[in-house]
């Protein structure tokens, strides 16, 4: 058997195999970020995986990247996800909850506020809005009041999660937010103790991360980081230096895992990551993108990833296409391809919900109704 379906411990979780589902943004919340009780259905039929890192949700309402981003800072928020994590605990499964604040990956009319960011630099693309595409703004530089009350926020978000019925919370410092846009040479231009040398740069993770973990405790928190994606126009300078540094300062408070984006088992940065971490590690194998999924779905790069050291593997796209991926994959049976890509974004049941569990798998995953309030 692949050790893809061996179970595993993830601090008091035990997992059944070792496929994560990653989190992946979806925009079916309501405008006001509160989850719709679609995504329960959505989540439930995939509560096969291990685990579930349900999709970025904002710590505060300047934090809004994208229209229909669900949120976790105010109790109807809280009570919309734990609509859904009920449903997936209905099902059997196990979920955290990833916090994301866009920083310069926003607009006025997503959030109602101009975006912040470490250095008034613009996103270098258009960014979605609920009347189109639209130019970018200049975001504010955050002051150092701002940058506490961020951290604090992210604290707060965390108990929001747990209170909603998550068993932890990654927070998101990867793929161009705010929090890699402080890790990066382009994005921050400061000058101060959150700009300069990586000491300087990594210190707002650190502090966010260290925050989280007082608040719900450290075994409840993960935390992902993409080194060298440049996405959302980051250019980090120093990928080499800033993630050992990070590492290094967050090591010794037992998180329950790091979640490396894009990992490929042959370049350097992947062992130094896993040679560095003394704890679980969560690897997304770098896929091909744009494009179409690879016919096993990522099985066989996940494979290389645990024999190279990583503890989980998670998979997006093929999750998303495959509510029964788990069984799938174990049994060999053939993938859904995922449909227009806009479907991904466009609400609604189609590209969401409606996929098929395969036939020809013996063991099929039910999509149960939403857990009752």
């Amino acid at each position: 058997m692949s050790p893809l379906f061996e179970p595993a411990e993830l601090g008091a979780l035990r997992l059944p195999n070792r496929l994560v589902m990653a989190p992946m943004s979806r925009n079916r919340a309501a405008a006001d970020g509160v989850p719709e009780p679609i995504m329960a259905t959505y989540y439930a039929q995939r509560a096969s995986a291990g685990l579930i890192i349900a999709e970025a949700a904002t710590p505060n309402a300047v934090g809004q990247t994208y229209p229909n981003i669900p949120a976790i800072y105010g109790q109807a928020h809280v009570a919309g996800w734990r609509q859904v994590t009920g449903a997936v605990h209905a099902a059997g499964g196990r979920m955290f909850l990833q916090l994301q604040h866009g920083g310069r990956v926003g607009h006025p009319d997503n959030s109602g506020s101009t975006p912040v960011a470490p250095s008034p630099v613009p996103l270098p693309d258009t960014i979605f809005t609920p009347s189109g595409h639209q130019n970018t703004v200049v975001p504010r530089q955050m002051t150092l009041d701002e940058i506490a009350s961020t951290v604090a926020d992210f604290a707060a978000a965390a108990r929001n999660a747990i209170d909603a019925g998550f068993a932890g919370v990654e927070v998101h410092a990867a793929n161009g937010y705010l929090l890699h846009q402080f890790l990066a040479q382009n994005t921050n231009r400061r000058t101060d103790a959150y700009g300069g040398p990586v000491t300087g740069r990594v210190r707002l993770v650190v502090e966010v991360v260290r925050a989280v973990a007082e608040a719900i405790g450290s075994d409840r928190v993960g935390l992902r980081i993409s080194p060298g994606v440049a996405v959302n126009g980051i250019d980090e300078g120093d990928t080499a230096r800033i993630y050992p540094a990070l590492i290094d300062a967050l090591a010794p408070l037992g998180l329950a895992y790091l979640h490396v984006v894009f990992a490929d088992p042959d370049q350097p940065i992947f062992r130094t990551l896993r040679e560095g971490w003394p704890g679980t590690l969560i690897a997304n194998p770098a896929l091909p993108w744009p494009g179409p999924l690879p016919a096993d779905g990522g099985r066989h790069e996940g494979e290389r990833l645990l024999a190279a050291g990583a503890d989980l593997v998670s998979l997006g796209r093929a999750f998303l296409a495959n509510p029964d991926l788990v069984e799938r994959l174990r049994t060999g049976a053939p993938l859904n391809p995922v449909r227009d890509a806009g479907m991904m974004y466009t609400g609604g049941e189609a590209g969401y919900t409606d996929y098929p569990v395969s036939t020809a798998a013996p063991h099929q995953v039910p999509a149960p109704e939403p857990a009752a309030a």
